[in-house]
């Protein structure tokens, strides 16, 4: 069906800010970018004026080269007033990687409970290399042979590599708060699936909206499922988030993501977010005609190849949509005789 020309997503502003520099995407309310070292290559963090000093929401990852570029923007666009608190929208190493550096310097801490006691164990749990849950894991999706046997023996990502120590101590948002921010109020609302408990910030009175990972433009959100928690349903709890925020949705909300560019219509995105994910799962029930390893349903699911570099965030996609649909009774499971599990439809396996 054609949307409304006033439902239709647009992106006022389409050119980001080059390091070290920003863009004020409303009074008081500075859009900057740090750099990632992936395919999606960046992360936006915002500044908001307090007058005093500025509140950040989110801050990157903690690197040389974001420490670098930061001290450039204190120095130039925030004008050398300090940083007094920083929000974090959720625990992921691109968001809160650099929040225990401004700690350090006097900031305060906000995000929610469940971000902070995540980042707080994640950043205290150094592994040389992969931990027996971990391979058991990889096992049970079928990852390939070959690639299997080398991440075996290699050191894996860890938390702290990219994230600063973190204090003791923040304070905690919840559902519902009203906080002051950049001389606005505004209201937390809080999303699950690609991270639990990720805040956004909605304008009361207003057409702002600060949404971090959890509502972004024309990508999707990564939602994993991973070896701390094998049989999760994180896709249950994202669609639930976009159908909970759609009764407060607008078209004209200015909606400021964690990645791409900042845009309009909302409405028609949170419409996108769902029927994406429903249709992939209606694909994936298709595939599985006959039994499956979990790495073999990528094609069905993301329509693209998927290389080395992406095959992690592919696999644990993969598997959150598999539980999903075990979770409605569309398809079942069972070990083979080298641990991994296949799946297949229920309606064509009777």
């Amino acid at each position: 069906m054609d949307q409304p020309a006033a439902a239709a997503i647009r992106h006022p502003y389409p050119e980001p800010p080059a390091p070290g520099e920003a863009t004020e995407v409303a009074p008081g309310i500075l859009w900057l970018r740090l750099p990632l070292p992936m395919v999606l290559d960046h992360v936006n963090v915002y500044a908001l004026d307090d007058g005093d000093g500025w509140t950040l929401i989110d801050t990157g990852l903690d690197t040389a080269r974001a420490r670098a570029i930061w001290q450039a923007v204190l120095a130039g666009p925030l004008a050398g007033r300090p940083v007094r608190r920083v929000l974090v929208t959720h625990y992921h190493p691109d968001h809160i990687g650099l929040a225990g550096w401004f700690q350090a310097q006097g900031a305060e801490l906000l995000t929610t409970r469940t971000s902070w006691l995540f980042a707080r164990m994640l950043v205290l749990d150094d592994q040389p290399l992969p931990l027996p849950e971990t391979l058991a894991f990889w096992r049970a999706a079928g990852m390939e042979a070959g690639l299997f046997a080398r991440r075996a023996t290699e050191r894996p990502f860890n938390f702290a590599d990219v994230v600063a120590p973190l204090p003791l101590g923040y304070s905690r948002i919840i559902e519902g708060d009203t906080l002051r921010i950049g001389g606005r109020d505004w209201r937390v609302r809080i999303g699950h699936g690609h991270a639990p408990e990720h805040a956004t910030l909605w304008q009361e009175g207003g057409e702002l909206i600060l949404g971090g990972d959890q509502l972004l433009p024309g990508i999707s959100a990564n939602l994993g499922v991973y070896a701390s928690e094998p049989d999760a349903d994180p896709v249950s709890d994202w669609l639930a988030s976009c159908r909970g925020f759609q009764p407060d949705a607008r078209a004209d909300h200015l909606v400021l993501p964690g990645h791409k560019l900042p845009f309009t219509g909302l409405p028609l995105r949170l419409e996108q977010m769902i029927e994406n994910h429903l249709s992939a799962l209606d694909r994936l029930a298709l595939l599985l005609d006959r039994p499956r390893l979990a790495c073999d349903c990528f094609a069905a699911l993301f329509k693209r190849p998927v290389g080395e570099g992406e095959y992690g965030l592919a696999l644990v996609e993969t598997v959150a949509h598999l539980n999903h649909l075990m979770r409605a009774g569309r398809v079942s499971r069972r070990m083979n005789e080298d641990g991994a599990w296949l799946w297949q439809s229920v309606t064509r396996a009777a």
